[in-house]
């Protein structure tokens, strides 16, 4: 990770909500959301925006590190979505390095659409060593699949 050229990282973006990013389409698919996915408003989801946010920063710090040995991961979002945001609208999203750490890089971010500020927060982004976030993946995939194939214990009385 190079701690120089990553502190002076700044952006300026444009995103357009597509209609398939809304609250209602994305609660539709989940299971505790069919029930009541109808009720809800045709605006970004606060899921996809946190989505877009994270992204944009990733491609960013992602220009700064060695792929082959790191690889960028989320450490926290704090993220207030202040405003409805329609599909088809435009949303300009601007962040800039506020604090850089060992592995750690901590973004502001603010995002507006033509009316008002919709959203403002922190994203933290770790560069974390690509071989041990692999094998972790790699252990806790042969777990699942171990207490797929062995039959579950139930608990007697």
């Amino acid at each position: 990770m190079n701690h120089e050229l990553i502190s002076q990282i700044c952006f300026a973006e444009i995103y357009v909500v597509p209609p398939h990013q809304t609250a209602r389409s994305l609660f539709t698919r989940l299971p505790h959301g069919m029930a009541y996915a109808d009720t809800l408003i045709e605006c970004i989801a606060t899921g996809y925006l946190i989505a877009v946010v994270e992204s944009i920063c990733i491609k960013e710090m992602q220009q700064h590190i060695d792929a082959e040995i790191e690889v960028v991961v989320g450490r926290s979002i704090r993220i207030e979505h202040r405003a409805p945001i329609p599909p088809g609208a435009a949303i300009r999203v601007s962040g800039w390095v506020e604090q850089v750490g060992r592995r750690s890089t901590m973004f502001c971010i603010r995002a507006f659409d033509d009316d008002e500020l919709v959203c403002e927060g922190q994203v933290t982004l770790v560069a974390a060593d690509r071989e041990s976030i692999e094998s972790r993946i790699v252990a806790k995939i042969n777990g699942l699949q171990r207490s797929a194939s062995s039959p579950q214990e139930l608990g007697t009385s």
